[in-house]
């Protein structure tokens, strides 16, 4: 029997590579994304294109039906990846735009996730899979905003984790450092004049999203999936940093790497 997987954010990177590695692979992928011609471009390509805008509650619940109703209320797998960045000095970043940074990138992965879990319990085993970033266990000047919601993904993935433990439904983080695709060209900037930009060094380590597609896949198909698949040499050594220094050296590092941008 077809699995199905609900993909947020495929209209570019990491949601539309896994989307057609994951339809090569059998599944049943439901792709979503905002734009029309992205939903019509995702229809040709095989996938069962949703609309979904993560920061419109409405939406959110007309998708949630939409899932129930195409999949017969069974959901396999949910992969929470869609979200974008604003940057900038936290003192140029509005309420309104920590808001709709936290509403992307997290208040909608809470309410999708809420409302399908129940598609999820009725399939007997489901996977979740969330996509954070090296940003959610690391914070550097211009990108606050950004790492204040990944760390509160990895924050709410955690406990959910431990909440469905007793349930056959597994939680797990992917963690990608620099990856070359269109998240920087959408990056939203505080301040115009002085965007934030990715340090050079960022630059030579950039993976293509087709690396995470391993982990994806171990995320989905090992029967002991890991509660965190870090991806990309600088995630490795961000994690194994913060473990080891103390957090004066980190701010050290932290903020020399990012005057040098």
């Amino acid at each position: 029997m077809q699995k199905n997987i609900l993909i947020t954010g495929c209209s570019s990177g990491i949601g539309l590579i896994s989307a057609l590695d994951l339809h090569q692979r059998g599944y049943r992928v439901i792709a979503g994304c905002r734009k029309a011609d992205d939903l019509t471009r995702l229809d040709a390509l095989g996938l069962t294109a949703l609309p979904i805008d993560m920061d419109d509650p409405t939406s959110i619940d007309q998708a949630i039906e939409r899932v129930r109703a195409l999949t017969g209320g069974k959901l396999f797998a949910l992969f929470n990846n869609a979200g974008y960045g604003q940057y900038g000095p936290l003192t140029t970043i509005s309420r309104q735009q920590m808001e709709r940074q936290f509403s992307t990138n997290f208040f909608g992965v809470h309410q999708l996730t809420l409302g399908l879990l129940p598609l999820l319990q009725a399939n007997g085993h489901a996977r979740i899979l969330n996509t954070s970033s090296v940003m959610g266990f690391i914070a550097t000047p211009g990108r606050g905003a950004y790492a204040a919601s990944k760390y509160a993904l990895e924050a709410w993935t955690d406990t959910l984790r431990m909440e469905l433990s007793d349930l056959p439904i597994t939680v797990s983080l992917l963690e990608p450092g620099p990856i070359t695709t269109a998240f920087s060209n959408n990056v939203q900037q505080g301040d115009h004049a002085n965007p934030v930009e990715n340090p050079g060094i960022a630059a030579r380590f950039a993976l293509p999203p087709e690396a995470l597609l391993p982990k994806i896949r171990h995320a989905l198909e090992s029967r002991y999936p890991q509660r965190r698949y870090p991806v990309t040499l600088v995630t490795y050594a961000m994690a194994i940093a913060k473990r080891l220094l103390p957090s004066c050296l980190m701010d050290i590092i932290l903020n020399n790497r990012t005057k040098k941008s």
